[in-house]
């Protein structure tokens, strides 16, 4: 609320133009009611014509031209309030991103940090562009009006203070249940937006572990718990609106009885003064009335705002892991592709008619120049995408026969960028076990992975979080985490896209230790181009164009394939 507050001193132009025309724009009622009286009264009690009236009638006409004008531009200023206001509030939040993008990166979202950026700071919009007109309009409206009612009827006056609180104390009520509601809805929406974006980007990686299902119901629970919220909100919109109608109507229904009563029974006051009294009341509690529903709306963007004061005030927070077991056995399998084919669409790349046998625990690497067709073959294997025509058998089964679940409880892809979600890095790890892996398991895994002593030397060690997507983390360490993954999964078949690409010569021998490790009790087929891994394979797939173009040993090719001859020539003279 404060910090809502002083944006708007801070516009200080904009709140003294908003006071002149609230100051202007009550003179302009109470003309306004008094000529409409004085036609009303001339006409029907005075038998005035119509040349008599006519001055009264420009009148008005200029006092409701000037009404109307200084309305508009009450609210034009309180929308360039509210821009300018939420301009300010996201170059502070992109400063703080840019500030130290590593470490705002470690903790949240991407979806998180979108929907602050834009779903929370639109929130403040409504206080600037809608609260703020109308507090400054009603702090002299009301008044003006009730001050000339006094000086016609008094009594009417009275009723009006007596009535005239039930608004504002209602609005209290209400306004603080709004703000609780409309902070959870905006929790509830960054949540789903957070969540959806990171599960959306790491997909494959989900699908491959078995977690998709899972992260489904995920995803539809948060998306079921953001409408409850915005429906709660809707809920007290409703309510409020009503009971400010109904007090408004009660209030006016009181005083126009009493009037009547004055006028007709006691006729103690003349039918100009009830007639004008009559037409000032309305315009009291429908100022009143307005504030009550503007004031949902400013708390709405109390709401907002207190989000958005979170943000740029956060600080990071350690996750801690929970501690159950985990067990699994694996056997390897053997892997027969049969004619295998696979187009993108007419005049794109095709992999066409690729047949070969792999034998459980074999060590196979699939090579050829870029755009080959390696990392689509991997992708078939993978099951990631089904073949045109072809099947790949695995133990005998076509692999569409088997389970989706099945078939990716035994395989780890470990690729060039593996994805690493927001979350601490025991989560991350934790990924490749099932619920129940336990932190002695998952610390196992990293040094295995040879990851574990970097993970000591941080503060929060196993619980530090890391941004999505990996970011506050190297491309080892990514590469390391996702070889923690396989080891804690204990997959029968693994598949390397490049793995090392980009890498150091001392993570890639460390990568390359774990790897061979991992082979031990796996089957692994590595898309490849370093000649240390070409030469380890028990078989070399080389594709050119998409096409299997020849298999064997590396000595084999060597000696009966020219294109691969030439390949190795070029690695030999530049980066073997």
């Amino acid at each position: 609320m404060s910090k809502l507050k002083d944006m708007a001193k801070a516009q200080k132009k904009s709140m003294l133009f908003l006071v002149i025309s609230a100051v202007i724009t009550s003179a302009t009622v109470i003309v306004q009611a008094y000529l409409f009286v004085a036609i009303v009264d001339g006409v029907f009690l005075k038998n005035q014509s119509f040349n008599e009236v006519l001055p009264l009638l420009g009148g008005l006409l200029l006092v409701l031209l000037a009404r109307t004008i200084f309305n508009y531009m009450s609210g034009q200023n309180g929308v360039k309030m509210a821009a300018k206001a939420k301009g300010d509030v996201r170059k502070s939040l992109l400063m703080k991103y840019s500030r130290n993008p590593m470490q705002a990166s470690y903790r949240g979202q991407s979806g998180n940090k979108v929907s602050v950026m834009m779903d929370a700071v639109d929130g403040i919009d409504s206080y600037f562009s809608q609260y703020i007109p109308q507090i400054i309009q009603t702090s002299f409206i009301p008044l003006v009006v009730l001050v000339v009612v006094f000086t016609q009827h008094v009594n009417s006056g009275i009723i009006m203070i007596i009535t005239a609180p039930f608004i504002p104390i209602f609005m209290i009520i209400i306004g603080l249940q709004t703000k609780k509601k409309s902070e959870e809805q905006l929790e509830k929406l960054a949540t789903f937006s957070g969540r959806f974006l990171d599960i959306l980007q790491g997909l494959t990686t989900l699908k491959l572990f078995g977690r998709a299902k899972q992260q489904k119901d995920s995803i539809r629970q948060s998306s079921l718990k953001f409408k409850d919220a915005t429906m709660e909100v809707l809920k007290i919109a409703f309510i409020s609106s009503f009971m400010l109608e109904l007090i408004s109507m009660l209030s006016i229904g009181i005083i126009a009885l009493e009037l009547a009563i004055q006028l007709i029974v006691y006729e103690s006051i003349s039918f100009f003064t009830a007639f004008f009294v009559l037409v000032l009341v309305p315009e009291f509690y429908t100022s009143l009335k307005e504030l009550g529903s503007t004031f949902h709306n400013g708390r709405s963007s109390m709401g907002a705002a207190k989000k958005v004061t979170d943000e740029l005030a956060e600080t990071e927070e350690a996750v801690h892991w929970g501690d159950t077991r985990l067990q699994k056995e694996t056997i390897s399998p053997s892997i027969d592709l049969q004619a295998v084919a696979y187009s993108y669409g007419e005049d794109q790349f095709s992999l066409k008619n690729i047949t070969a046998e792999i034998p459980p625990f074999g060590q196979i690497a699939i090579v050829g120049r870029s755009g080959s067709g390696k990392t689509t073959l991997l992708h078939l294997i993978a099951g990631l995408m089904a073949p045109s025509t072809g099947d790949i058998v695995i133990n005998g089964r076509p692999l569409s026969d088997h389970r989706e679940k099945d078939w990716f409880d035994q395989l780890s892809y470990i690729s060039q960028n593996p994805y690493i979600f927001s979350g601490t890095i025991a989560e991350n790890i934790a990924i490749g076990g099932n619920l129940d892996a336990t932190l002695i398991e998952v610390k196992q895994a990293a040094e295995q992975a040879g990851i574990s002593d970097m993970i000591k030397t941080l503060e929060n060690g196993y619980d530090t979080p890391v941004g999505e997507a990996g970011r506050g983390l190297s491309g080892g360490e990514k590469q390391r985490i996702a070889i923690a993954r396989a080891f804690l999964k204990k997959p029968s078949v693994i598949l390397f896209d490049e793995p090392t690409t980009g890498l150091d010569l001392h993570t890639e021998r460390i990568l390359q230790a774990s790897i061979k490790q991992l082979s031990q009790n796996a089957t692994v087929i590595t898309v490849a181009h370093r000649l240390h891994t070409i030469k380890n394979a028990d078989k070399i797939l080389f594709l050119e164009d998409g096409k299997l173009v020849a298999a064997g040993t590396h000595d084999e090719l060597i000696e009966a394939v020219a294109e691969y001859r030439n390949m190795v020539s070029v690695q030999q003279g530049g980066t073997a």
